[in-house]
């Protein structure tokens, strides 16, 4: 008999900004729900609210993101479908603003675990799309995940985040979820990228393209209108490496 699959959550994180964040959480999620067939909830938690923006259903901003974790709202009245088929989604809005004051004032560590687990039955695939920096919101989110992807552009400044995040860890003491830094936005023809890789070799990477800047035009994750492009592949073969993680855990 089949094995049934077991929740897990993946989280996009990251220490800066601009780092391609919103795109990968939008196409590990189509990958989860479309190449994996998995039950995959993709759940905004930055005020940005640009994985929203993208693939939401629902044009109206409810303000009621921060709801949730404070109980005045019941998680699964947030959940909605979204433009991709199989793939439900929990959008962001300006409330998420005050989201660390929120978790300090609540004083409970776990809360965003405690709501993951509570969905446990409806889903497979968790997928975070999370507010950059070491905050509240990102400790709660280190401790309900099973994976924190970390997009690393391929410079000096971002891997120095990369590694702050590592030193971050390693002082918090305890278990904590395995870390997958990823190159993003690579351009192989810069000299410095190049160096990078050469330094990583077991990093995936994600190569530059104006596809993906396509993304918020057409309002789509990479696979449903170029699923033969270079970037599309290769968050294709990231999605597969990270289910092979998973399913070591």
């Amino acid at each position: 008999m089949a094995k049934e699959p077991v929740l897990a959550t993946i989280a996009v994180y990251s220490l800066k900004g601009g780092v391609g964040k919103t795109t990968f959480a939008i196409n590990l999620a189509w990958a989860s729900a479309t190449i994996s067939r998995r039950r995959t909830l993709l759940w905004d938690l930055d005020p940005q609210a640009a994985s929203s923006w993208l693939i939401s259903t629902d044009r109206q901003s409810r303000d009621a993101a921060q709801a949730i974790f404070s109980k005045d709202v019941e998680v699964r009245k947030l959940i909605q479908p979204s433009t991709v088929p199989g793939l439900d989604l929990i959008a962001a809005d300006t409330s998420l603003r005050s989201l660390d004051h929120l978790f300090r004032e609540l004083d409970k560590k776990k809360r965003l675990a405690k709501l993951i687990e509570s969905l446990g039955r409806d889903y497979d695939r968790i997928i975070l799309d999370c507010p950059p920096g070491l905050t509240e919101t990102s400790e709660q989110v280190l401790r309900a995940s099973d994976m924190v992807v970390i997009p690393v552009i391929p410079s000096p400044l971002s891997q120095r985040a990369m590694g702050e995040v590592a030193r971050y860890l390693v002082q918090r003491g305890g278990s904590h979820a395995p870390i997958m830094p990823v190159y993003s936005m690579v351009d192989r023809r810069r000299a410095l990228h190049r160096k990078a890789l050469e330094d990583q070799p077991a990093w995936p990477a994600i190569p530059m393209a104006s596809m993906v800047e396509q993304m918020t035009v057409k309002r789509k994750p990479l696979g449903a209108f170029a699923a033969s492009s270079p970037p599309a592949q290769s968050f294709a073969n990231l999605w597969t490496t990270i289910e092979r993680q998973l399913s070591k855990a």
